[in-house]
């Protein structure tokens, strides 16, 4: 059987440029397009033309202004994986137009370039836990780890929405434009709410990919702030486990097509800020700076996706534990050491 040829929109990305090479690995026909704006961008494609040569194709595409370019390659292609985005809370509180016109207009072009074509691709979204918000009616609890759910272990896909900021607003607009596009057009779509993903090709900032931050500030010795208390505490996922999710999905899409689903790494899988400097510290043998400032408008105290949907309709549940995982991420950053320095001069 042929292999379907698979887009994904924000290739070079950190969960796109993963994704591609699991999927040329896999022997999936791969087109790329990004408009290359995102730190690290350049290098993740330099990275992927190295290991593939020409076994993929990248198209420079900005989701928000060249139609035409996208709606051509959309004819081309049986799924279309859509990571393209602005990816931080801070930054859509400073600029709210810029987020609104990349993660709800440019997803609304997505939706309707695949509308409008002949062929009807599957779409899968890449949306996130932030859609609920802080979840004020959850009670939670402080433990010598971090903070916890007091009555249940994790979020399902039944709680209500409550953005609570710039970029969950357009995050959760999007993911509901996408839902419905499958309701009222047809379309077949699966949305992920993604909780915290981390691993290699991630070029970690302040505002967001805190993990491959902290681990990339350590490395290069760069003082860490943590904002608020540091027992805030996420579902953890390496990104080699959301990889053959996303597989599982295109090959099921059919069967789950509408679907939205919590995607993290579960309750066994919680790290909190704190604890996860100490991870850090314990593998590379040194003692990290870190300074304390104030919470951040939108900051979650706790976020742990329930994945027991997703398991049981698609049979999947994450293998790769959390500090292999970062010592996979640690050797990639030592690996990219000189242009991490680069990147991170002031």
């Amino acid at each position: 059987m042929n292999k379907k040829t698979i887009l994904i929109i924000g290739g070079a990305g950190f969960i796109g440029i993963n994704n591609a090479d699991y999927l040329l690995s896999r022997k999936y026909k791969v087109i790329l397009a990004d408009n290359l704006s995102r730190r690290g961008s350049m290098n993740n494609l330099k990275w992927l033309y190295g290991k593939w040569g020409e076994s993929f194709e990248f198209v420079r595409l900005d989701i928000t202004k060249n139609l035409n370019k996208l709606a051509s390659l959309i004819e081309r292609v049986d799924v279309v994986y859509h990571f393209a985005a602005q990816v931080a809370v801070t930054t859509s509180v400073i600029n709210p137009r810029k987020d609104f016109q990349n993660n709800v207009l440019g997803t609304f072009n997505v939706l309707e370039a695949i509308r409008n074509s002949s062929n009807k691709p599957a779409l899968l979204y890449s949306s996130t836990n932030k859609v609920y918000g802080n979840m004020e009616t959850a009670k939670i609890m402080l433990t010598k780890k971090g903070y916890r759910y007091a009555d249940f272990n994790g979020i399902t896909e039944t709680q209500l929405l409550d953005f609570h900021s710039p970029y969950g607003c357009s995050k959760g607009a999007a993911d509901q434009y996408v839902r419905d596009y499958s309701r009222i057009y047809g379309l077949k779509t699966i949305v992920f709410r993604q909780s915290c993903i981390y691993g290699t090709h991630q070029f970690g900032v302040e505002d967001q990919g805190w993990v491959a931050w902290f681990a990339i500030s350590a490395i290069l010795d760069k003082p860490i702030t943590i904002f608020g208390d540091g027992f805030q505490s996420r579902d953890i996922l390496y990104v080699d486990d959301l990889c053959k999710l996303y597989e599982l999905a295109v090959r099921n899409i059919l069967r789950v097509s509408g679907n939205i689903y919590n995607v993290g790494g579960g309750p066994q899988n919680i790290k909190s800020v704190i604890e996860t400097i100490h991870i850090l510290e314990r593998i590379l043998r040194k003692k990290i700076s870190y300074s304390f400032s104030k919470s951040r408008p939108g900051d979650q105290k706790i976020y742990v996706s329930d994945i027991r949907k997703v398991g049981k309709d698609l049979n999947w549940k994450p293998q790769v534990k959390f500090d292999k995982g970062l010592e996979r991420l640690i050797l990639w950053i030592r690996s990219e050491e000189k242009t991490l320095r680069t990147l991170n001069k002031k």
